[in-house]
């Protein structure tokens, strides 16, 4: 026993402090289990067969299907362009319709979905998105009208099945769902005020949306981008950027070359070309530089190069063929960890990074050695269409920056029909149980395969978020250990002996509060396998329904809204919104306490004891 607790202490250590990936840890505790002689090899490799795991992965292919198709983008535009620009109707829309899609597919990958469509009608309608990005990854969270919704629903759905209990229902959570996006909606109407800063207000006031300029300006471009002129004695001349090593030598990065062809006055007489290794520099071209002032004057100086004046504007006022964007990086995204030379940003995506803003604080130089981390929002630069695709990058990063009108365009893929009819035929066989749920969910996945929602299995795999299946899949057998050594009747005996005499209401309040504490600390997922055997345990020991103790722990689990960490939608919106810390706790810690009160009074109404 006293071996368990100290492994799950352990990992709990590393799970908050976040320096070692999630998953990671979460082997590493099983393999201790097994090397401790707690659990035999079969026990610590059960939980990669438990149905809750394969489900979890049908469920991120047919995630995937549905926004590669673009028809959680379609429906969600449409419902949005509703609002118009009624600030308050805007904001119930954006809770409604976001908690209506993470019902049926995943929080992060809604509120990917969601974020841009939001950033762009509500610079639109002279609003501020700091209102709406946390009640969005809140209102993601709240979606739970389904057993699919999030995976803390399906392991209390999995603990009542093994312990000869009736298995619950798809729509089991739906009178839960209604309550906490009713009581969510109520207190984020008027939390989220507290979100808009008087520059917020005065900002929105006196523009029309952030335009390109203005986005130049947030990140101080005009103090380091500059319009160089090749001339004709310039040792760089027919020589390419990928020979030159330009940003290597002088730390300046050329972002776009301006070369004339003619003297028309009937037809374009320059062409522009965004830069890449393979451009070649020509006498006469114009460099559209970024840099410090000495490291660029440095690199004119010995190039022979002319210096253009720009007045202390920013240079690159013409944004006919290309322009600048902003992107979020995703949580769990390929990118993490990784600095912008070894992605090779250029070669991968088409575009230029210009700068880097991490926690409201932006970085112009030297930044193709920075690691990016989850977040973080990067200013780049490239041509329209090359912008544009990046909108289906949507696993690694969201495009939220783009200002031009083309950029919110949302076009129906002819596949969106086929992906809406498998979602639909997935849920009709889980409700009316036509087969088992695993099954159903595994034929939607290869449905979405087979149709061409996703384009092959390759696509499908790459869909498939593993750091969270590896997490849960060997965090299950922790349970198993509780039980091997009496863990869960210790910590359960000891609720009910603290709380137990004071009644049921009691106990659950314990067990509730006891989930979402440690839900601040570590993922929603492993919180709800370590509470699940111990509320279980508890209920029957006081002899009651164990219904409402589990739904608590899967209600506490999801109903995190106090730290931006808890969560990957809250962690998603940090950056965009240019949310700090106390803004969670300021906002999302009095909706945390609220949501506590009223489920632990309605839980038993809806699921006696």
């Amino acid at each position: 026993m006293n071996i368990t607790l100290a492994i799950l202490i352990t990992a709990s250590i590393f799970f908050m402090r976040g320096k070692v990936r999630s998953d990671l840890v979460a082997v590493c505790a099983l393999l201790a289990l097994v090397l401790f002689g707690i659990l035999d090899t079969s026990e610590a490799l059960a939980g990669f067969s438990n149905p809750v795991v394969i489900m979890m992965i049908g469920l991120f292919i047919v995630g995937a299907g549905i926004f590669r198709t673009g028809l959680a983008k379609v429906i969600s535009s449409k419902i949005l362009q509703t609002a118009g620009s009624n600030e308050n109707k805007l904001f119930i829309l954006v809770m409604l319709v976001t908690a209506s899609i993470g019902a049926f597919v995943s929080n992060t990958g809604t509120v990917a979905v969601m974020m841009p469509i939001i950033v762009s009608m509500a610079t639109s309608a002279n609003i501020s998105p700091r209102r709406y990005l946390m009640p969005l990854a809140f209102a993601s969270s709240m979606g739970m009208f389904t057993l699919i919704s999030t995976p803390p629903n399906l392991v209390i759905n999995n603990a009542l099945v093994d312990a000869g209990y009736k298995a619950l229902s798809f729509f089991s959570f739906a009178p839960i769902g209604f309550v906490a996006l009713g009581v969510g909606v109520i207190i984020l109407f008027f939390l989220s005020k507290l979100l808009i800063s008087k520059s917020d207000a005065s900002a929105t006031k006196k523009k029309q949306g952030k335009s390109l300029v203005e986005l130049a300006m947030e990140y101080e471009l005009q103090n380091q981008s500059y319009r160089i002129e090749v001339k004709n004695d310039t040792p760089l001349s027919d020589k390419t950027l990928a020979e030159l090593k330009i940003a290597t030598h002088y730390n300046v990065s050329i972002s776009k070359i301006v070369r004339k062809v003619g003297n028309s006055r009937f037809r374009k007489n320059v062409i522009e070309e965004v830069a890449g290794p393979k451009s070649t520099i020509q006498k006469g071209d114009i460099l559209y530089c970024h840099g410090s002032l000495e490291d660029i004057e440095r690199f004119v100086s010995e190039n022979h190069l002319h210096l253009e004046k720009t007045n202390g504007d920013y240079p690159f006022a013409d944004f006919q063929e290309s322009g600048i964007a902003e992107i979020f990086i995703m949580p769990n995204s390929k990118l993490i960890n990784r600095t912008i030379s070894e992605i090779q940003f250029r070669e991968e995506y088409n575009v230029n990074v210009l700068g880097i803003q991490r926690q409201n604080e932006y970085r112009m130089h030297d930044i193709k050695d920075a690691k990016l981390h989850s977040g973080d929002a990067l200013l780049i630069q490239g041509t329209w269409k090359d912008l544009a695709n990046l909108d289906d990058r949507q696993d690694d990063l969201v495009l939220v920056g783009q200002p031009l009108k083309e950029a919110a365009k949302v076009t129906l893929d002819q596949k969106a029909p086929i992906a809406a009819a498998i979602m639909i035929l997935m849920v009709i066989a889980m409700v009316f149980e036509i087969v088992p749920s695993v099954i159903a969910i595994l034929l939607a996945a290869v449905a979405m395969v087979v149709t061409g929602c996703l384009r092959n299995m390759e696509e499908a795999y790459g869909s498939i978020n593993w750091e969270s299946v590896v997490l849960i899949g060997a965090m299950l057998p922790m349970a198993t250990a509780f039980q091997n050594t009496g863990v869960d009747t210790l910590i359960s005996g000891g609720l009910v002996g603290k709380l137990g005499d004071f009644g049921p209401y009691a106990l659950l309040a314990g067990i509730y509060f006891c989930t979402s504490l440690l839900t601040m600390f570590i993922s929603n997922t492993a919180t709800a396998v370590l509470f699940t055997p111990i509320a279980l345990k508890a209920a029957v020991s006081m002899s009651v329904s164990p219904y409402p103790f589990l739904f608590a722990v899967a209600v506490a689990a999801s109903m995190c809204f106090a730290s931006p960490f808890s969560t990957p939608p809250n962690a998603l919106v940090m950056s965009a919104g240019r949310y700090t810390f106390i803004d969670y706790i300021k906002v999302g810690l009095p909706l945390q306490l609220i949501m506590g009160i009223v489920m632990i009074l309605v839980l038993p109404l809806l699921f006696p004891f």
